[in-house]
C-alpha cells in the first residue's frame, strides 16, 4: 500500500534552551502550539539572534512522510509553500529523502515553526503558517490522490473546516483509507464537536496522544479513551509516552505495547510523527496491531534521542535491523 500525507508545510527552526525564561519573554505557552503572525514571528527572530539554532523540514505530516521514505516506502506529500528560499529548502529536504512532493506554490512566505526545546525534551511551538494558511479547497483535486492507498492528515488543518472537508471528500472519492493525527490537545479542545463529525463521517484510523485523547473523549482513562475513539472509526491508537501505547479495532480487543526506556530524552518534537510512520509502515504490510505498536515505538524511541526531526544514518540502520518489517 502506498501512503500520501497532507498537512502544513513548514520549516522548523529549532532552539535548545537551558530553562523556560525565554518562553515567558516571547509569550508562548509551554508544551503547546501557538499560532503567531508575521510581526510576532519577527519579534521572535530579533529576540533569538544570539540563541543557537538549526533548520530542518518540518510539519507533523512532513516528518511522518520523511520517516516513511527512510523506511524505503515511496510516500507522497501535499502542502503549500512560498516561492522563496524556505520553500525550496523544504521541497529539497523531502525530495532528498525520497518523498514525492506535490506542492502548491503561493506568493506568501513559506511557513515556519519556531520550536523551543527545554530540559527534559519537551517542546513549545510558535508557528507562523505563512503559505500553509492559504491552502484552500481549490488547491485540492481528486487527481492528487491517484496512485495512493492511504491518506494521512494532520489535525491542525481544522483551522479551515472547508479545506479539510474537501480533502476528505476527494480522498474518499479516490478510494483512499483516511488516517488522522489529532495533532494538539488545544486544537482538539477548541474543535471537539467538529472532530467528532470528521472522525465519524470520514476517518478510518485515528492517532492521538494521551492529552489529545483526553480533550476529545473527556476521559482520563486510556482504555476508555481508545474504546471511545474506536467506536467512531475502524482503528484507534493512543500514545501514552513512558507508559507505552495502545490500539483497538472497532469491536475488538485492546492491544498494548510498553515503552522502551530512554536514559536521556533530548527532544520529543517528532516522536509522535515517527511513531505514526512506524505504525503505518507495519500496518500497510499486513502486520498485526501488536507488531504495528512495536515498530512505532522503535521509531519514536530513536526520535527522542536527537534534536529535531532528522535521524542519522546509524539510527536508521538500527531501526531497519530491529523491526524486521518488510
Amino acid at each position: 500500500m502506498k501512503i500520501i500525507g497532507i498537512g502544513n508545510a513548514l520549516v522548523d527552526i529549532l532552539y535548545r534552551l537551558d530553562d523556560e525564561h525565554l518562553l515567558s519573554e516571547i509569550h508562548l505557552k509551554k508544551d503547546a502550539m501557538t499560532l503567531i503572525n508575521e510581526r510576532w514571528e519577527h519579534e521572535i527572530e530579533d529576540m533569538t539572534v544570539d540563541v543557537e539554532k538549526r533548520m530542518s523540514s518540518g510539519g507533523s505530516i512532513g516528518n511522518t512522510m520523511l520517516a516513511l521514505a527512510r523506511l524505503e516506502n515511496e510516500p507522497g506529500f501535499i502542502g503549500r509553500v512560498g516561492k522563496d528560499g524556505m520553500g525550496d529548502f523544504f521541497e529539497q529536504k523531502l525530495a532528498d529523502a525520497g518523498v514525492h512532493t506535490r506542492l502548491i506554490r503561493g506568493m506568501e512566505m513559506t511557513g515556519v515553526a519556531h520550536t523551543f526545546i527545554t530540559p527534559g525534551g519537551s517542546r513549545t511551538f510558535g508557528t507562523m503558517l505563512g503559505a500553509a494558511y492559504y491552502m484552500g479547497p481549490d488547491d485540492i483535486s481528486v487527481e492528487m490522490f491517484r496512485g495512493y492507498d492511504l491518506l494521512h492528515i494532520e489535525g491542525y488543518l481544522v483551522q479551515s473546516q472547508e479545506l479539510i472537508e474537501s480533502i476528505c471528500q476527494k480522498a474518499k472519492e479516490a478510494g483512499l483509507i483516511l488516517s488522522l493525527d489529532l495533532s494538539s490537545f488545544n486544537v482538539v479542545s477548541k474543535n471537539r464537536t467538529y472532530f467528532h463529525h470528521l472522525i465519524s463521517d470520514y476517518i478510518d484510523i485515528v492517532f492521538a496522544n494521551e492529552g489529545e485523547a483526553r480533550a476529545f473523549t473527556g476521559s482520563f482513562d486510556a482504555q476508555e479513551q481508545v474504546r471511545h475513539i474506536a467506536h467512531l472509526c475502524d482503528l484507534a491508537v493512543v500514545k501514552l509516552g513512558e507508559h507505552g501505547s495502545i490500539a483497538m479495532l472497532e469491536g475488538g480487543r485492546i492491544y498494548k505495547c510498553d515503552a522502551i526506556h530512554v536514559e536521556n530524552v533530548v527532544d520529543t518534537t517528532a516522536a509522535g510523527d515517527y511513531f505514526a510512520a512506524g505504525f503505518l509502515h507495519a500496518l500497510t504490510r499486513g502486520h498485526r496491531l501488536k507488531k504495528c505498536l512495536q515498530v512505532g515505538t522503535v521509531l519514536a524511541t530513536e526520535a527522542v534521542q536527537v534534536m529535531g526531526s532528522e535521524l542519522p544514518p546509524s539510527a536508521w540502520n538500527r531501526i531497519k535491523s530491529s523491526i524486521h518489517c518488510r
